[in-house]
């Protein structure tokens, strides 16, 4: 693995650049400034010694000039020279006195800080550089004559030198403590990266036993707890298909099992008419479970990938609900189905209120005894418009009533020729329009009731359907 293609390389990388250029940053302010600082120092320092021991003393007689430098040197700690200006103007010929008595005083021809003095007539000051030494200057005009203190900034560059030596050696440290402390952070972070994809891996291959743990608060615990939750989703998901895919097998193999055998039993040549045509009947009855078996999947399937088109317009509940209750009255001869609508105009789509109203009945129909009533109505209940299918037949028990809608779901002891995939697909349906499906069992009567939003701009259509 390359190094910097890692977590911890790129954030060991990021934090030498960023310390670095916060060294460099610290180097270029620290550095000048605190030289500008000791610079000025000497500067203030010889400014005052020429003002209030050089410009006093200074002496009229020409003479006294050399004596007078060579005497204020030692006093004032610094080089004194002293310019005279042989004409009007600014021109500075050889220095007439120096303090310097071992050398020449050629250096200090045509200096500036001087030359500056006698143009501008007032006190200058400066640094300059001879032969790659480094000097503060202050230089005074006196009469026709300028008196200059000169000391060398040596000592104080030499600090300066080891305040940078200091700055380096220091950041370099820094750097290096830096890289190793992101480093070792970003390999702590770098294993619970690892281990999130280890996780992920293993879900991605099917294996949603083993919980995703992940106790720190940051981005990364925050991200292990969000795989926790896929994985504990995905496992109840997979649970799910598997009992989904092992009940359709088990709704097939039942009618396709059925049909083999009235297929069997048809080759007999001495089956009779009558035992024939019973035969032909069942089968077509199977046949018909199967066909009605094969639509509830096919619903389910694009309920599950979203791909049910369904579309949101004002309905008519009456009308739906007569036509419903139309349909089913060849099959109510034993039952006694009444009808009470009133108009209420809904927001759904027709056919799919139509697919749910003929689950909700043909379910009361089916599972009630004879002789019972089965009743159909509308009604509108502040924003929420509703068709209820109502019976009095045997109530559904209280710890059954929240599993009634789970698919594939029956019963004890009611018929077993329906899927058990009805109940569900109305309660998707019913969602996917924005509604939902209630259900209440007691006092004699079970009611199943479909809530969808009245069709009123001007009224709290969410009521109730939150």
């Amino acid at each position: 693995m390359r190094p910097f293609r890692s977590v911890g390389g790129r954030l060991a990388l990021a934090l030498l650049v960023v310390v670095a250029g916060v060294l460099a940053i610290v180097y270029l302010i620290v550095v000048p400034s605190y030289r500008a600082s000791l610079e000025n120092n000497e500067l203030n320092n010889l400014q005052k010694l020429l003002l209030t021991r050089a410009v006093p003393t200074y002496p009229i007689a020409t003479f006294m000039k050399q004596q007078y430098a060579s005497e204020l040197a030692p006093r004032v700690n610094a080089r004194v020279v002293v310019f005279s200006v042989a004409s009007e103007t600014p021109a500075l010929p050889l220095p007439y006195a120096d303090s310097n008595l071992e050398g020449d005083s050629t250096d200090v021809v045509n200096d500036p800080v001087a030359f500056n003095a006698i143009r501008q007539q007032t006190l200058a000051r400066g640094t300059v550089t001879r032969k790659g030494q480094e000097y503060a200057e202050v230089a005074y005009p006196i009469g026709d004559s300028v008196v200059m203190l000169i000391s060398p900034l040596h000592d104080q560059l030499q600090v300066v030198s080891v305040v940078r030596t200091r700055v380096i050696v220091a950041g370099a440290i820094a750097t290096a403590f830096a890289v190793l402390l992101g480093y070792a952070g970003a390999s702590v972070f770098a294993r619970r990266i690892r281990r999130l994809e280890a996780a992920a891996e293993r879900i991605a291959a099917g294996n949603f036993e083993t919980p995703v743990i992940d106790h720190g608060s940051d981005e990364v615990g925050q991200l292990a707890r969000t795989f926790e939750r896929m994985r504990l989703r995905l496992s109840q998901l997979d649970r799910a298909r598997g009992e989904f895919i092992a009940n359709a097998s088990h709704e097939l193999r039942t009618p396709l099992f059925s049909l083999g055998g009235f297929l069997e039993l048809m080759d007999d040549p001495e089956l009779d008419e009558a035992t024939r045509e019973e035969f032909l009947a069942q089968m077509g009855e199977q046949v018909e479970r199967l066909t009605k078996l094969a639509t509830d999947l096919l619903d389910l399937s694009r309920l599950d990938a979203g791909r049910l088109a369904v579309a949101i317009e004002p309905i008519e509940l009456s009308e739906l609900a007569e036509e419903v209750a139309a349909e089913f009255r060849g099959r109510s001869a034993d039952h006694e189905l009444e009808v009470a609508t009133e108009p209420v105009l809904a927001r759904g789509d027709a056919e799919r209120v139509l697919q749910i109203g003929r689950i909700l009945l043909e379910n009361a129909l089916v599972h009630t005894p004879p002789a019972t009533t089965v009743r159909v109505s509308t009604a509108v209940d502040g924003g929420r418009a509703t068709l209820t299918v109502a019976n009095d037949g045997p109530e559904i028990p209280r710890d059954a009533q929240h599993q009634i809608f789970e698919r594939f779901y029956r019963l004890d002891g009611t018929r077993a020729s329906g899927s058990g995939l009805g109940l569900a697909i109305a309660r998707e349906l019913a969602e996917v329009m924005g509604g939902r499906i209630e259900l209440d069992s007691q006092n004699g009567w079970t009611l199943f009731t479909l809530v969808l939003r009245v069709d009123a701009p001007d009224r709290d259509l969410e009521l109730g359907l939150v």
